[in-house]
């Protein structure tokens, strides 16, 4: 019997490639997405739904009852309210149907940076885990590090012959990215895993940690040219988000402003590595690897105009 699977968030950057996981295991998929989504899944074992469950469940409500639940829902902006409505909220929507479903597994994915909660979504993900670890359904929790999407975006800059921004010396972080496909390949792997159940999985990529300097110099490699780089002070994010806290008492645009600029600087100072309580430092022997694809490889794709595009029609097989 092939079973069934809601994937919350599947038109999300993650989501997606989820769903292509599961697909690829001959899993019957149900896709929940965005109703202002610009793209479209077509499968013969797809069933997509629409709807918007920072709202409402009301999308959820037609579904036929579902073996695995697996929510990809995250914050795009990271703004106070925006991290409630998505990463508590809307996952209690998600969590009140699994339960009456009765799910085989609730699988979460959350994120290694709530390892230190400081930020508004932080706090929300882990007010969330809280509700799942204390329901009745089997779950797993897996939290990555980096992805290689958000060490990519100064590629372009490159090519332009712009310098490579880092903080610092450039060596402040380091994290251990995952490629999509490989995180989405193992949360699915995942799903079957009784080792898994009641388990909070950090998760990073292959090969060793690599810092931002670590990455402005593998960028000169793949481009064959010296690459120039700009420090920059993270305490200027502080500093920016304390002149407008005052503001952020009457205007919420100033209050997500300001929790932006230190959304900003925590990226800029801490790692995406396990955190070691026994040294007080983040590990990089303690972080996991999975998948196969390099940053590396990454890097090439996007030089050589490989990546296709998110947006567009989105057809499998």
């Amino acid at each position: 019997m092939t079973h069934r699977v809601l994937v919350a968030g599947a038109s999300g950057y993650i989501g997606r490639h989820v769903v292509e996981a599961l697909l690829l295991q001959d899993y019957r998929v149900v896709a929940q997405l965005r109703t202002s989504a610009q793209w479209t899944l077509s499968h013969p074992n797809l069933e997509c739904v629409y709807g918007e469950l920072t709202e409402s469940g009301q999308c959820l409500q037609d579904i036929q009852p579902c073996d695995f639940v697996i929510s990809c829902l995250a914050s795009r902006s990271g703004g106070i309210r925006d991290a409630r409505l998505v990463e508590y909220e809307a996952n209690n929507r998600l969590l009140a149907a699994a339960s009456q479903w009765r799910v085989r597994r609730f699988l979460l994915l959350s994120a290694i940076c709530v390892q230190k909660p400081r930020l508004a979504f932080q706090k929300e993900k882990l007010r969330f885990e809280a509700k799942l670890r204390e329901s009745n359904l089997p779950w797993t929790i897996v939290r990555p590090t980096a992805f290689f999407k958000s060490l990519s975006g100064q590629v372009a800059r490159l090519q332009q012959g712009k310098p490579f921004f880092v903080f610092g010396n450039g060596t402040l972080t380091a994290c251990k990215p995952i490629a999509e496909q490989d995180l989405a390949a193992y949360m699915v792997e995942q799903l079957t895993n009784s080792l898994a159940i009641g388990a909070i999985l950090p998760i990073g990529g292959p090969g060793p940690a690599i810092t931002p300097l670590g990455q402005a110099q593998l960028l000169g490699q793949i481009l064959q040219r010296p690459v120039q780089t700009r420090s920059l002070p993270p305490r200027l994010f502080l500093l920016a988000a304390a002149f407008l806290t005052p503001f952020g008492i009457v205007f919420q645009r100033a209050r997500d402003q300001a929790e932006f600029l230190r959304i900003a600087h925590f990226y800029a100072t801490e790692s995406m590595l396990v955190w070691s309580e026994e040294s007080g430092a983040y590990s990089e022997a303690l972080t996991p690897e999975s998948g196969s694809k390099t940053l590396s490889e990454c890097y090439q794709q996007i030089i050589r105009g490989d990546v296709i595009s998110d947006l567009g029609e989105h057809k499998l097989f």
